[in-house]
């Protein structure tokens, strides 16, 4: 499975950008989809999650309410609509990929992409 996130940049606080990320491979139809990100000297850690028929999502209690995950028509396509951003919400975001249920630890994720940044001024 390989994975190409997009949609990255820089937007003041209480903006709004999506990242996207598209998935190749195998079938990717059948993975639960994750984003995490990455701020500068912190962990990876995880934002959000939806399953492979996008019906079941789950978020990071820090981006809840304001973060919207959701897969595409297709399934090889997921979304994170940002929205009410915040300085702390910069980082390098990526997505993930697993076959099987939703997960939130890094480790449980086999696929990864490269990373998008998403920089948000104050």
């Amino acid at each position: 499975v390989q994975l190409v996130e997009s949609g990255g940049g820089l937007v003041q606080a209480g903006g709004s950008l999506r990242v996207s990320c598209t998935a190749s491979g195998r079938t990717v139809s059948n993975c639960a989809m994750g984003w995490f990100r990455q701020a500068p000297g912190k962990e990876r850690e995880f934002v959000a999650a939806v399953s492979w028929g996008g019906e079941n999502t789950y978020y990071a209690d820090s981006v809840k309410g304001r973060f919207t995950i959701a897969r595409g028509n297709a399934k090889n396509m997921v979304y994170l609509q940002m929205n009410s951003l915040k300085p702390e919400d910069t980082a390098v975001y990526y997505c993930a990929a697993r076959y099987g249920p939703i997960r939130t630890l890094r480790y449980e994720y086999n696929y990864w992409g490269q990373g998008t940044q998403v920089t948000v001024s104050s």
